[in-house]
């Protein structure tokens, strides 16, 4: 069975939501990692707190709205009560959340690192099959095209990736991987091997040559 890389992108923080402050000139909130409960009778309401960057003026972002209390388990209930960070990012990057909210966010806002094991060309000449496997792990959605993905950790430069997807190279899902393709989690990546070595043997030459042209 072949060996299958991970690919994990790491969303360092929270978009900022594009919103106009009534308090101030400002037109953008960052997400305070707080939810705020309301109880009422057997219903519940919950938002995600938001704060305005220049002022500290508050943005309630509707989470549930008037929500049978039943309706929700006791685990999730706890972590609303608790503050829990990572469902709070959770509801910070859903798209669904801030549609039904009728705001948009700032995603090129959101800072991130990947973390992937480096490939040599040794590594990929000892390596057997045609193709070699990477699966992306994203839990946080934020909009990154798989060539941003690909280029960062295979070194590549946009034009040698152009070159890979023009030959039909890369694959995403078994399909050929669309230039303007934004990842999803779970995704798997399958690239040309044999491509992928002549592009750094190219690389290394090109190298090698402007080295000695520079002496």
């Amino acid at each position: 069975m072949s060996t299958i890389y991970i690919w994990e992108v790491k969303v360092k923080n929270t978009p900022l939501l594009k919103k106009k402050c009534s308090h101030c000139s400002s037109n953008r909130f960052q997400c305070s990692d707080k939810f705020r409960l309301n109880a009422q009778k057997k219903n519940i309401d919950i938002w995600l707190i938001y704060r305005c960057v220049k002022c500290n003026n508050t943005y309630n972002m509707t989470v549930f709205s008037r929500i049978r209390t039943e309706s929700i388990s006791k685990d999730l209930l706890d972590k609303f009560s608790e503050n829990n960070k990572k469902l709070a990012w959770e509801y910070a990057f859903s798209q669904e959340i801030r549609r039904k909210n009728n705001v948009d966010a700032d995603l090129e806002n959101a800072e991130y690192e990947i973390l992937y094991d480096d490939l040599s060309i040794e590594d990929l000449m000892n390596k057997d099959g045609e193709m070699i496997f990477f699966q992306i792990k994203y839990l946080l959605d934020f909009n990154i095209r798989a060539s941003t993905v690909i280029r960062k950790c295979l070194g590549l430069s946009s034009s040698q990736l152009n070159r890979m997807l023009d030959t039909d190279s890369v694959y995403c899902n078994e399909k050929p991987l669309q230039k303007k393709y934004k990842i999803k989690n779970g995704d798997v990546l399958q690239i040309n091997r044999q491509e992928l070595i002549n592009l750094y043997l190219i690389g290394k030459e090109e190298l090698f040559l402007s080295a000695i042209n520079d002496q």
